[in-house]
């Protein structure tokens, strides 16, 4: 997998220093640390959802990839600690060129993001001149260069819903949601074959099996869920979209199809409700994003010491792939979300 956050010079200097595997004082309390850091650097911990749920218990911000670009964008802090993956920290930092944006561990990449490689899209997009291209924002930097509005799962709809209806759209990379979307909008999109892979494994046999032996609870899922596991949900959404919805139906039991870390919020919000995590298609017992949970308490602490690994774009990137997110937090305001 690449890890196209920094460039292979810099990822060799943190390995010579040491950055990369220190040791921990056992007896420290990593909790007590994090807060001290995080007021003695004015650092912010922006967490996904799908962290650990010790990481997102420290973190001033937990979200989606929307609300996390919000806070990116917005955040009076010198230094981001983004707790999540690579595209998300570079995300950061083309909303924030100036400050510092840390990322726990550098090898947190994207399978999704992985999928549409920036030279290979170029080509596709050369093949419809003419299309407005719309990129989820679980993509690289490199990608948005080459982006006219990026969307994520919240927006989406709204992205598409904004483009004149004579106009042709690309959409990549992820071609689940983009089926979704063209089922939810009523429009054709040319789609990038690209894939999440801890979406993509969910098993319609054993969340079958889960139905039967739990009759009452409802099947929540995200759209990047395949379409045979979408068809029988009872509520689609974003991962904000799926907590929220917890929150307010008068269901008490949820079958959740996504990365299972947002159960955490789940439980926390609603703590008198059963949340069960939709079964992959393998001998795994919950589909858990391997990238997501590459940072734990430990790497997040030396992260934040140390400073350390830093996400570092150049310039001509963070200029050009900063038009499609505003376009995205434009239309997002406009539409109130």
């Amino acid at each position: 997998m690449s890890t196209p956050t920094m460039p292979d010079s810099q990822l060799k200097d943190l390995e010579e220093k040491g950055f990369l595997d220190l040791k921990i004082d056992p007896s420290l309390n990593l909790v007590d640390e994090i807060h001290r850091l995080k007021k003695e650097k004015n650092a912010v911990i922006l967490a996904h959802y799908y962290q650990h749920s010790e990481i997102q218990d420290v973190a001033d911000y937990i979200g989606d990839s929307l609300g996390l670009s919000q806070q990116a964008a917005s955040t009076e802090a010198d230094i981001i600690v983004f707790a999540g993956v690579h595209f998300m920290a570079e995300t950061a930092k083309i909303l924030s060129p100036h400050k510092k944006v840390l990322l726990p561990d550098l090898k947190a990449g994207c399978s999704l993001a992985d999928s549409c490689p920036a030279p290979l899209f170029k080509k596709f997009k050369a093949l419809h001149p003419n299309a407005v291209v719309v990129s989820y924002i679980n993509c690289t930097a490199e990608l948005k260069t080459l982006t006219d509005i990026c969307c994520t799962s919240t927006n989406a709809v709204h992205v598409i819903n904004s483009i004149p209806k004579d106009k042709e759209i690309i959409f990549a990379p992820d071609r689940n949601l983009g089926a979704y979307l063209e089922k939810t909008t009523g429009r054709d999109l040319i789609l990038w074959n690209g894939t999440c892979m801890v979406h993509e494994l969910f098993s319609q046999e054993k969340i079958a099996r889960l139905q039967v032996q739990y009759p009452e609870a409802k099947l929540i899922a995200h759209p990047e869920c395949e379409t045979h596991i979408l068809d029988a949900a009872d509520y689609i959404g974003s991962t904000s979209g799926l907590l929220k919805y917890t929150q307010t139906n008068a269901s008490k039991q949820f079958i959740v199809a996504t990365e299972p870390g947002i159960i955490h919020q789940m439980e926390l919000a609603s703590p008198n409700k059963l949340f069960i995590p939709a079964p992959p298609n393998n001998t795994c017992a919950c589909n858990e994003c391997p990238h997501m949970k590459l940072n734990t308490m430990e790497k997040l602490y030396l992260c934040m010491k140390h400073e350390q690994p830093e996400i570092v774009l150049p310039e001509e990137v963070i200029r050009d792939g900063r038009a499609s997110i505003d376009r995205m937090l434009d239309i997002s305001r406009t539409a109130g979300l």
